[in-house]
């Protein structure tokens, strides 16, 4: 059995990241948390045959972008196809917003963004860690259900306890 299927469910963001040449991309990850309150730090891992990871061992910055309920077809999308082959920002119709502080692109659809710089990236196995710095953070919504990820194709929501 699988670490994903022991341990669910997983909030999902879309990180975005940017090659050296300026080729930006979007993929789908819900192995990620959270891991200083001030100043803000992130964490997600990522396989070395990822596009991403090009892009982030290249340029070293990447925005995490945390899905609502609602956009379970974007990050299906996602993360359905490789960002060499096809433009996923096209195809799952999300709007680029200019970030401030690092080139990767903002998910405008998204009620959160944190724009990033990589302070470490480490490899564990058959994945690497990847720790951010967030240097600027875009609330767009506080009030929102998350999408959450328990292994493959399987996603849920949440139902808060009393």
């Amino acid at each position: 059995m699988r670490i994903s299927q022991q341990i669910f469910p997983r909030p999902v963001a879309l990180i975005t990241t940017i090659s050296k040449e300026g080729k930006d991309n979007v993929a789908t990850f819900s192995f990620l948390m959270p891991i200083s309150f001030e100043p803000k730090y992130v964490a997600f891992s990522v396989s070395p045959n990822r596009h991403s990871f090009k892009n982030l061992k290249e340029t070293k910055e990447f925005v995490m972008n945390i899905l609502s309920k609602e956009m379970k077809k974007e990050a299906e999308i996602c993360g359905s196809f490789s960002g060499k082959e096809k433009d996923k920002f096209v195809l799952a119709k999300l709007t680029k917003e200019k970030a401030e502080k690092v080139k990767p692109p903002l998910i405008k659809e998204c009620p959160i963004s944190f724009e990033c710089k990589v302070v470490l990236m480490q490899e564990f196995g058959d994945h690497y860690l990847v720790v951010g710095k967030v240097e600027k953070e875009h609330i767009r919504n506080e009030e929102f259900e998350p999408l959450l990820h328990f292994s493959s194709e399987t996603f849920a929501t949440m139902k808060k306890l009393d």
